[in-house]
């Protein structure tokens, strides 16, 4: 049940973002293009992902031992402290958000559709993941 209940929500993630055409990089450049033509088509998909995630990470609080509807373990975030990896990582991202347009969910929901650009970028996201992993290995 937990699988098909990961395919379910993956599907409706990836579907969602095609639809709102976040998959699409020009629609989310214009997005990051504030001084020019910008599109704050964006900014509404955030505030529609806040609406849904907010009552659930309230309700997913106030279940005993912190457990899905599934009744598997959940673990919720913690506030985090804004330290040296939480910057770097979050600078890198804005790099390559704002360089590319893509960043992960969408990228993976176009790979196939989206050609060459999505396949570099995909390259790219698992190569500097697999440098974060070697890196944190070596420097814990």
């Amino acid at each position: 049940m937990s699988l098909l209940s990961a395919l379910i929500s993956g599907l409706l993630f990836g579907a969602g973002l095609i639809l709102s055409g976040m998959g699409n990089p020009a629609k989310v450049l214009a997005f990051l293009d504030l001084a020019g033509a910008w599109d704050p088509s964006l900014a509404l998909v955030m505030v529609g992902a806040i609406s849904v995630a907010f009552p659930a990470f309230h309700w997913a609080k106030r279940q005993p031992k912190h457990t899905s509807l599934l009744g598997k373990p959940i673990t919720l975030p913690q506030r985090p402290v804004a330290d040296r990896k939480l910057i770097v990582g979050a600078v890198l991202f804005g790099i390559g958000w704002g360089l590319a347009g893509y960043c992960p969910g969408p990228a993976l929901a176009t790979l196939l559709s989206a050609g060459w650009p999505a396949i570099l970028f995909v390259i790219a996201l698992l190569t500097g993941l697999l440098i974060v992993e070697c890196y944190s290995a070596r420097h814990p």
